[in-house]
């Protein structure tokens, strides 16, 4: 049976985007990922968090990006004004500088960026977060979880205004089992990589109904 709360209805709208388009992408290529700004500890966690969800989604993950380098970069910092001191991070994230101003502007703690390929699948993505009072009061484990878990697709960017893709459950942060349950059917093969039709999200209802 499908996941308890996903009807097709629900899954549209994770995503449908503010401006009212139907946008789906998952990766089309291993995730490399590289973290800047943490402890060792901290960054075994984020890696330990990112082999979960990308075993659970049937992925893969490299050592290198044959294109990139490294196409996951996530970037802990103090402020927003760190970034524009990052050695040619301008390079990869083109008018860094407004950006700084905005999320500055906006008192944001968190901002993520995917790039796509010729075909319209992620090729890589950058998440930047800043620590602020809020950040600092989550376990390094619940945000790794939170932050793979957001940019494993590319969500509506209004996906878990409401509710968050984690749950407790006995006293433990996990996964939502419905968030869980879409993740594994969106990397069906069976399904696009990509999709702008909200006739999709009927496909991936029709792979939830499927026993696992």
């Amino acid at each position: 049976m499908a996941e308890a709360g996903l009807t097709p209805e629900a899954i549209t709208a994770l995503f449908t985007r503010s401006d009212g388009s139907y946008a789906f992408a998952r990766w089309g290529r291993p995730i490399a990922p590289v973290v800047f700004g943490v402890e060792d500890d901290t960054l075994k966690v984020i890696k330990g968090a990112l082999e979960a969800v990308v075993t659970l989604a049937g992925h893969e993950m490299a050592e290198t990006d044959p294109e990139l380098g490294a196409n996951l970069m996530v970037f802990f910092c103090r402020d927003w004004s760190e970034l524009v001191q990052v050695p040619n991070l301008d390079r990869l994230v083109p008018d860094l500088g407004p950006l700084v101003a905005r999320l500055e502007a906006a008192e944001a703690n968190q901002y993520r960026i995917f790039r796509f390929d010729a075909g319209g699948g992620i090729k890589a993505s950058f998440v930047f977060l800043r620590m602020d009072t809020h950040l600092q009061a989550v376990s390094a484990d619940v945000l790794a979880l939170s932050q793979v878990v957001q940019t494993i697709l590319l969500w509506s960017d209004l996906a878990f205004r409401d509710r968050a893709p984690l749950a407790i459950v006995d006293g433990h942060t996990i996964l939502r089992p419905d968030i869980a349950g879409l993740i594994r059917a969106a990397y069906d093969p069976v399904l696009p990589a990509v999709a702008s039709d909200p006739a999709h999200a009927l496909r991936l209802f029709a792979r939830l109904q499927k026993p696992q």
